[in-house]
């Protein structure tokens, strides 16, 4: 009986100690590594998330700009960094779910690697191409590029990335043939669109709006099942009868896989509660984002589904990364 008294109150101990380290964490600043150069979309997001989390757990969010191979560079740093807490990742599609399939050899595992804090923001993606594409819809610009095999370039923010795969759907769907040219980030790829050395690209609405409506580009289609607030002139992906085109540009918050689990909780709830904070709402919105902040298991569920529904894409067109 004594023996077993001691080994309760030392199991007690163990416990009290677990969550007293929960408590005072984070004990030193903290890492925010981001696959994707400054001034991207995910930098942007970082940011501000980082701002709010370094206001409720008092230690510095440091981001740190970890760009190249799609998201990939950053994304394999922080699988490989100690999971006590103190690096974290923000990422995208591709790096923390279709990379899995799209490369052949990738360094590491977004599944097994990486553990999921929270979803933090989605958008649908504008359908863009440079003014001087002679298409005023979505269907000429269609058969525009069928009569042009070869002759049409189209940007991406990176192999793997909703602007890569849902391009890559569109022109099996359609029997296109176009040449992709991945960036390390919207700004850069924007600019070549503008300029014409690319023609066209997926690209959020915030990031091509401005140069719709000044008509430096066109857009022809929006990728959701309903057109977009943003831009309600321009058709839904449904409404063109491509629903198969629905796709999300989307970012989150990771974490390396065996982080302790009340670290990760305590990560997940304060990245929640920044997420309801009006300003950061507000900031993303204007981004062109639907604010999600869900749980580490909604995270992962998403995570697995993208990982599914995308894997077939690339299986059925055959995409590599560039």
């Amino acid at each position: 009986m004594k023996k077993l008294a001691l080994a309760l109150a030392s199991l007690s101990a163990f416990a009290a100690c677990g969550g007293t380290a929960a408590q005072n964490y984070p004990l030193r600043p903290v890492k925010v590594v981001v696959s994707f150069p400054p001034g991207s979309t995910p930098d942007t997001v970082a940011r501000v998330v980082a701002t709010r989390l370094q206001e409720s757990l008092r230690q510095p969010f440091v981001v740190e700009n970890r760009a190249g191979a799609g998201g990939n560079l950053g994304a394999d740093a922080v699988a490989k960094s100690p999971p006590d807490g103190y690096t974290l990742l923000v990422s995208t599609n591709a790096a923390v779910a279709t990379n899995k399939v799209l490369y052949e050899n990738l360094p590491y595992d977004p599944e097994r690697d990486l553990m999921p804090l929270s979803l933090l923001a989605y958008a649908p993606q504008i359908l863009a191409a440079n003014a001087s594409i002679p298409a005023s819809s979505f269907k000429e610009f269609v058969e525009y590029m069928r009569r042009n095999p070869g002759k049409i370039s189209y940007a991406s923010v990176g192999s793997g990335s909703a602007s890569h795969l849902t391009m890559e759907l569109l022109k099996a769907d359609a029997r296109l043939f176009a040449v992709h040219i991945p960036y390390r980030g919207f700004p850069q790829a924007v600019t070549d669109m503008l300029s014409g050395n690319v023609q066209a690209m997926f690209a959020i609405a915030p990031i091509v709006l401005p140069h719709i409506k000044s008509g430096k580009l066109k857009g022809f289609a929006v990728t959701s099942l309903k057109r977009s607030d943003l831009a309600p002139e321009i058709p839904s992906v449904a409404e063109l009868g491509l629903p198969q085109l629905e796709s999300l540009s989307w970012i989150g918050l990771l974490t390396p896989a065996n982080t302790p689990g009340d670290i990760v909780e305590r990560l997940s709830q304060e990245t929640r509660k920044a997420l309801q904070d009006p300003v950061a709402r507000r900031m993303l919105q204007g981004q062109g984002f639907e604010v999600v902040g869900n749980t580490p298991s909604e995270f992962r569920k998403f995570q697995q589904s993208e990982i599914a529904k995308w894997g077939k894409v690339i299986r059925a067109t055959g995409a590599k990364p560039d």
